[in-house]
């Protein structure tokens, strides 16, 4: 079995592959302050609670924008994975990815950013733009041939809510929890929800117009595939998001993993299950 972990600026999301097949997935906090040992007694525990056992995972991944998260993983990973086939594999540009990194500078991409486009390619086989609603919004962009190409980075909707909340003395701090019937709020609560919600989705629409007249000059737009906890509260604000996968980048690591490792600890673990 493979783990494969994404380790985000707000959460930590991980699964277990199984014969290819995601037998389970969490949704954690990225609190910076866990060490490895407590990363295993909480692993260690809902490992115990979906019914898998940790001796049969022999492969893990991990792509993290928090260098001080991705240690304490890594150090998990060899200190209670021990039946690990090989080292634990950190994405980074420099692993067989399916596709360039044709950026200026190939070492500032982030992990997460890489992960899904590889995820998406393999998915469509057409140019296209990944959206993750994450902390940030991030717009990445691949190209025909395929190469990685770059992109866009806006502040995400739970950033932009904290910053009207902290820097206005009568707007309160709001979770997007209703959506409003109507665009013209009639409270200031509805008047929040509407600015969140059809900016935010005025802000894909444009996005993806501008960046397609860059990628596909001769199509309309580029094929778009959307993931990230926020996406689906976004799409129905939108006409651009062809499709929403949650699942991603968890997708994009275990592909990864076979490029560099062809799956020789996935598919091992599996025979002995």
């Amino acid at each position: 079995m493979l783990f494969a972990v994404d380790v985000g600026n707000s959460h930590t999301v991980s699964g277990i592959y199984k014969k290819g097949q995601l037998m389970g997935s969490w949704r954690l906090q990225s609190r910076q302050d866990r060490t490895a040992d407590e990363l295993a007694i909480r692993y260690h525990g809902l490992f115990q609670m979906a019914g898998i056992n940790p001796d049969k995972i022999t492969g893990f991944i991990i792509a993290s924008v928090v260098p001080i998260l991705e240690t304490s993983w890594l150090h998990f990973a060899r200190s209670y994975l021990t039946k690990l086939r090989q080292p634990p594999l950190a994405v980074t540009h420099t692993l067989k990815l399916g596709m360039k990194v044709a950026t200026e500078n190939p070492s500032e991409v982030g992990a997460d950013r890489i992960v899904n486009a590889v995820a998406a390619w393999e998915r469509y086989h057409v140019p296209l733009i990944v959206i993750d609603f994450g902390t940030a919004i991030t717009f990445d962009c691949v190209n025909g041939v395929p190469e990685y190409v770059g992109g866009t980075i806006h502040p995400g909707i739970g950033i932009s809510l904290d910053a009207l909340a902290t820097r206005t003395a009568k707007l309160p701090r709001l979770d997007i929890d209703v959506t409003p019937d109507q665009p013209i709020g009639t409270t200031t609560v509805k008047a929040i929800h509407s600015g969140a919600l059809y900016g935010f989705g005025g802000l894909v629409d444009r996005m993806v117009q501008v960046l397609s007249q860059q990628l596909t000059p001769d199509q309309e737009r580029a094929r778009t595939i959307a993931t990230g906890g926020m996406a689906g509260l976004i799409k129905p604000y939108t006409s651009t998001i062809d499709e929403i996968d949650l699942d991603l980048t968890l997708t994009g690591l275990r592909l990864i993993y076979q490029l560099n490792c062809k799956g020789k600890d996935e598919q091992s673990a599996d025979s002995a299950a």
